[in-house]
């Protein structure tokens, strides 16, 4: 097969069309409304479903699963009883820049929706990682991410109340975890190990969200350490699928 020379860098090779040439129909709507989507720009309003089946003669099904996939893929948004272009993606970095960094970056206003700060006898699945003994105290801050206040990800992060004794007193939860740490307690990241999996939310996680359970959300599993090596907080980051994107800049560790 001769490369698509032509194509956009990052788009799949012939456009996601199989060799032997035969696609289904609801894909073919979609490319379809794809090149429409890039006329109308960011906010623009899509034709309702029955005017896109009479211009693309199909049935309102198989445009209803044309603008399911867009949808899921964050290219459209409902609005209202309506459907509109949304936005690029936030690209967050793997990195330990915070998530309040990340989204400023990119213009950005980032905030945070607390749901809830209690303290409880830390477990044992939870000890090592946090460095405490099990039954210690240990925070749980939860927390609805926002972007221009848009709700897009749901964080949980446990911490020793012994290393942040005043959480509930001197911290805003509307502020950066990181930066709260850095600036008034004085403790640095050093390094993190981060897992990352395609889940989806629960009914109570898409509730806090505002998704349906159906969308595929990116689940992030982070273990953090200060400067010098010590155990310092274990997170649970769930992010939108449709709205999010991750970079990382990788160096050479040597042969392949």
């Amino acid at each position: 097969m001769d490369y698509p020379y032509d194509q956009t860098p990052g788009a799949p090779i012939r456009s996601g069309i199989p060799e032997h040439g035969r696609i289904p129909k609801y894909y073919a709507v979609k490319a379809r409304v794809s090149l429409l989507i890039e006329e109308l720009g960011e906010g623009g309003t899509l034709p309702t479903e029955r005017d896109l089946a009479e211009r693309y003669e199909v049935s309102r099904e198989t445009v209803r699963q044309a603008l399911r996939e867009l949808l899921l893929e964050g290219r459209l948004a409902r609005q209202g009883r309506g459907t509109v272009v949304a936005g690029p993606k936030l690209e967050q970095p793997l990195s330990l820049a915070s998530y309040t960094e990340g989204v400023r970056r990119q213009g950005r206003t980032p905030g945070r929706h607390l749901i809830g700060l209690e303290r409880f006898p830390c477990p044992e699945a939870l000890a090592a990682d946090i460095g405490v003994g099990p039954g210690e105290p240990v925070w749980h801050l939860e927390r609805v991410l926002l972007a221009d206040d848009d709700r897009v990800g749901l964080e949980s992060t446990y911490v020793s109340v012994a290393r942040v004794p005043d959480l509930d007193k001197g911290f805003d939860p509307d502020s950066s975890f990181y930066a709260y740490l850095r600036d008034r307690l004085g403790i640095s990241f050093g390094d993190a190990d981060e897992r990352i999996e395609t889940v989806l939310a629960t009914p109570r996680e898409a509730l806090l969200i505002g998704t349906p359970p159906a969308l595929p959300m990116l689940l992030i599993h982070r273990i953090s350490r200060d400067t010098g090596g010590k155990p310092l907080e274990r997170v649970r980051t769930l992010f939108r699928g449709d709205r999010f994107s991750f970079t990382a800049h990788l160096g050479a560790q040597g042969g392949r």
